[in-house]
C-alpha cells in the first residue's frame, strides 16, 4: 500500500479523498493556486505545494508543475479527483512513465472512453444498447439535415469532444439541424480544439441514469447500482439520488450487466461511470462513459456502504476486489443537493466573496466513514471567513442524507437544507428547497426537461409556496417574546418603565412597494422553564418551544409535537428591526409591534427605491472582459453591452431597453463587485 499520496485537485474533492487516506494511514500531499493558499484542503493535507497562479490553466491544469510535485514530496500516487487532469489521458500516461501510480483506469481506457464516437463504436461491439444515429463525422450542415431527415426528427446534434452541456443542439426541423450543426461546430472548435459532430436519435421524456462500475487489475468487474441524474439545469446536474425511482429491478440488471461489458472491454481498473438515457418505457441508450469518480459518488456509498475513494486506491495498489456482485447492497436511500454558489432569485447569476457565516447541517456520517446510514454527511472544501474566488466552479458543497426510503430521504434533506447557514454570498439553497417540495419530484414523476418545463422562466419567491405560511408568522412572535423576555430581566431599569413582556402583538409581514400584511397575535407562555410559548392567530395556535440560542441564527424545536429546523436573523439591510424567518425555501421579513405600534408604522410613508434604469450594473462580482460600446452609441433592446467572466462562465450583458450610451465607467480587465456601474446611459 501507498504511504504518501498527492490529490492533483481542490476543494471538496480534495478534501474527500484525505479523509479516507487519513483513515487508511496513507500521508497527504495537497496542491494549490495563489487563490487557494489558505483553502481547507491545504489546511487538511499534511504537505502541500504551491503551483501556479489562481487560473487553473496556470495551476491546476500544469501536468509538469503535478509530477514535479510528487517528486518534490515523495508522493508514490496521485489521485486526479474529478475535472481538471482527472480524463486527461496524456496526463495519466505520463504519471505512469514517471513511475507515479495514477489512482485512476489507465491511460489506454480514458483514451477510448473519452472520444463519443470512438466509445459508441466500442459499446456496440461490446452489446451495449446505443441510441440510433450516424457515429461518423459530418461534413457540413447540409448533410447534416440528410442524415437528420434519415434517423428522424427530433434529433440531438453533439460535438464528439463535448462535455459540460457544450456543443449540444437538438432539432426538431430541417432548419434547426442546418443551425444546430454550425452552432456546435463552432461551439466545439472554440471550447474543445475539435469540430467532429455526430448525429443521434433525441429520446423523449429522458432520464439520465448512470451505473457506477469498479473493477481491478485482476480483471474483476461489478457494478454497484445505479445513480438518478434527471434534475439537471442547462445540462448540469442539480439533485441526485440512488437508487432510481423509476426503473424497475430487472432494467436495474440488464444495465449493470451491459456496464460492466463495456467496462471488461476496454480493461476497466478503477471507479467509473457508464452513463444511459432511459426512455419513459425503460429503454436504455449507452450515453457515455466518465472514467473518473463522479460528483455524486456519495449517494452510491450510502446505499452499498462501500468508500469508493478507498477501493480506488486498493485497485491501484494491486489489490483484487474484496467484494463480489453478490455482495453489493442497496440499503435505504440517498438523495444529494449540489449547493452551489449562485443567485437563483438573479438567473442563477455566480456569487462570490467572502463566507460570512457557513455553518453546515450537523453532520451524522462523515467522509471515508460509510458505517453510518440513515443520516447526514457534508462533503465541502470552504469554511467560515474563506473567500469563494471567481476562478473555479459555484459548487461549494454536496449535502448528502441517507434515509430508510425515499419519503424519508427528503424528508431528511428538507431539514438539512433548513439548517445550511451562508451568508455573505448567495447559494441555491431556496431553489434545491422548491424542487423537493415540488409534487412530481416528491412523486419521482420527472425527466431531464423537468427544470426547463417548471422554471422555464427564471425562478422566484413565489416558485417556494409554504404549505403553513402562518407558522412563519407565529415563529416570528414567539422568537420576539424569547427576545423581550431576556430585555425585561436586565438590570438597573428605570422604575416604573421596565420592559413589559406582553401578550398582544402584531406582527407586520413587509412586502414589496409597502404592500405590509398585518397578523393579530397573541403569545403566552405555558412552559417558561422549556422556553415554550403559545401563539395564536385567529382560531390557530402554535405550540413553540426551541433551546436555541438568541443570537444563533439557525433555529432548532417543537412546534405542535412536530419538529422543525428554521432560520431567525435580527436586522435586514431595509430594516434593522425586522426578523428575517427563513423555512423550506420561503423567506419573510416582520416586525413585530404592539398594537399601537402598528397602526402608526402604517402612518409610515413609503420610500420607493431610486430608479437605476440609467445605469448598467455589475450582477455578480467578476471580470470585466469586454464593454461591447461606446460613449454616444444608439443601443437596442437585446443589444449585447459587455461580458463578465466569473467562475469559469462568460456572462453577456444585453441592453434591456433601447437608448444612447453616455459614459463607460469601468473600464476592460477591471475586477468588479455587485451592482457596480459600467456604464450610464443619456
Amino acid at each position: 500500500m501507498f504511504t504518501k499520496i498527492l490529490i492533483a485537485n481542490r476543494g471538496e474533492i480534495a478534501c474527500r479523498v484525505i479523509a479516507t487516506a487519513r483513515k487508511m494511514g496513507i500521508a497527504t500531499v495537497a496542491v494549490y493556486s495563489d487563490a487557494d493558499k489558505d483553502a481547507r484542503h491545504v489546511k487538511l493535507a499534511d504537505e502541500a505545494v504551491h503551483i501556479g497562479a489562481a487560473p487553473s490553466r496556470e495551476s491546476y491544469l500544469l501536468a509538469d508543475k503535478i509530477i514535479a510535485a510528487c517528486k518534490q514530496t515523495g508522493a508514490q500516487a496521485v489521485h486526479p479527483g474529478y475535472g481538471f487532469l482527472s480524463e486527461n489521458e496524456a496526463f495519466a500516461k505520463r504519471v505512469e512513465e514517471e513511475g507515479i501510480v495514477f489512482i485512476g483506469p489507465k491511460h489506454a481506457a480514458i483514451a477510448a472512453m473519452g472520444d463519443k464516437i470512438a466509445s459508441k463504436k466500442l459499446a456496440n461491439q461490446a452489446g451495449v444498447n446505443t441510441i440510433p444515429g450516424y457515429n461518423d463525422p459530418i461534413a457540413g450542415p447540409e448533410a447534416a439535415v440528410e442524415i437528420a431527415k434519415g434517423i428522424g426528427y427530433p434529433v440531438m446534434i453533439k460535438a464528439s469532444a463535448g462535455g459540460g452541456g457544450k456543443g449540444l443542439r437538438v432539432a426538431f426541423n430541417d432548419k434547426e439541424a442546418f443551425e444546430g450543426f454550425a452552432s456546435c461546430q463552432n461551439e466545439a472548435r472554440n471550447s474543445f480544439g475539435d469540430d467532429r459532430i455526430f448525429i443521434e436519435k433525441f429520446v423523449q421524456e429522458p432520464r439520465h441514469i448512470e451505473i457506477q462500475v469498479l473493477g481491478d487489475a485482476h480483471g474483476n468487474v461489478i457494478y454497484l447500482n445505479e445513480r438518478e441524474c434527471s434534475i439537471q439545469r442547462r445540462h448540469q446536474k442539480v439533485i441526485e439520488e440512488a437508487p432510481s425511482p423509476f426503473i424497475s429491478d430487472a432494467t436495474r440488471k440488464a444495465m449493470g450487466e451491459q456496464a460492466v461489458a463495456l467496462a471488461k472491454a476496454v480493461g476497466y481498473q478503477s471507479a467509473g461511470t457508464v452513463e444511459f438515457v432511459v426512455g419513459k418505457d425503460q429503454d436504455f441508450y449507452f450515453l457515455e462513459m466518465n472514467t473518473r469518480l463522479q460528483v455524486e459518488h456519495p449517494v452510491t456509498e450510502c446505499i452499498t456502504g462501500l468508500d469508493l475513494v478507498e477501493l480506488m486506491i486498493r485497485v491501484a495498489a494491486g489489490e483484487k476486489l474484496a467484494i463480489r456482485q453478490e455482495d453489493v447492497k442497496r440499503d435505504g436511500w440517498a438523495i444529494e443537493c449540489r449547493i452551489n454558489a449562485e443567485d437563483p432569485f438573479r438567473n442563477f447569476l455566480p456569487s462570490t466573496g467572502r463566507l460570512v457565516r457557513f455553518q453546515a447541517p450537523e453532520e451524522s456520517m462523515f467522509q471515508g466513514d460509510t458505517t453510518k446510514k440513515y443520516g447526514v454527511r457534508v462533503d465541502t472544501g470552504v469554511f467560515e471567513g474563506g473567500e469563494i474566488p471567481m476562478y473555479y466552479d459555484s459548487m461549494i458543497a454536496k449535502l448528502i442524507v441517507h434515509g430508510q426510503d425515499r419519503n424519508d430521504a427528503i424528508e431528511k434533506m428538507r431539514a438539512a437544507l433548513n439548517g445550511f447557514v451562508i451568508r455573505g454570498i448567495s447559494s441555491n439553497i431556496p431553489f434545491q428547497a422548491a424542487l423537493l417540495a415540488h409534487p412530481k419530484f416528491v412523486a419521482g414523476q420527472f425527466n431531464t426537461g423537468f427544470i426547463a418545463e417548471h422554471y422555464g422562466k427564471g425562478f422566484a419567491a413565489e416558485d417556494v409556496p409554504h404549505d403553513d405560511p402562518l407558522f412563519l408568522v407565529a415563529l416570528a412572535a414567539y422568537m420576539n417574546r424569547r427576545y423581550r423576555a431576556r430585555a425585561s430581566g436586565i438590570s438597573g431599569q428605570l422604575t416604573g418603565h421596565e420592559v413589559q413582556v406582553g401578550a398582544q402583538f402584531t406582527v407586520v409581514v413587509l412586502g414589496a412597494q409597502g404592500n405590509n400584511i398585518h397578523h393579530e397575535v397573541t403569545v403566552t407562555d405555558y412552559e417558561p422553564e422549556s422556553r415554550s410559548s403559545a401563539v395564536t392567530i385567529g382560531n390557530t395556535t402554535y405550540r413553540i418551544s426551541s433551546t436555541a440560542g438568541l443570537g444563533d441564527i439557525r433555529v432548532q424545536g417543537q412546534c405542535n409535537g412536530k419538529g422543525f429546523t428554521a432560520q431567525v436573523e435580527r436586522g435586514t439591510a431595509k430594516n434593522p428591526l425586522a426578523l428575517r424567518i427563513s423555512h423550506n425555501g420561503t423567506q419573510i421579513d416582520a416586525l413585530v409591534l404592539s398594537p399601537l405600534g402598528a397602526r402608526l408604522h402604517q402612518l409610515m410613508p413609503f420610500k420607493a427605491p431610486p430608479d437605476l434604469s440609467k445605469f448598467l450594473l455589475s450582477p455578480m462580482p467578476g471580470l470585466l472582459v469586454d464593454v461591447a460600446v461606446q460613449p454616444g452609441q444608439k443601443v437596442q433592446a437585446g443589444e449585447k453591452l459587455a461580458v463578465i467572466e466569473a467562475m469559469k462562465m462568460e456572462n453577456i450583458l444585453f441592453a434591456a431597453q433601447d437608448g444612447v450610451v453616455g459614459k463607460i465607467v469601468a473600464g476592460k480587465g477591471e475586477s468588479l463587485a455587485v451592482d457596480q456601474v459600467i456604464l450610464e446611459f443619456q
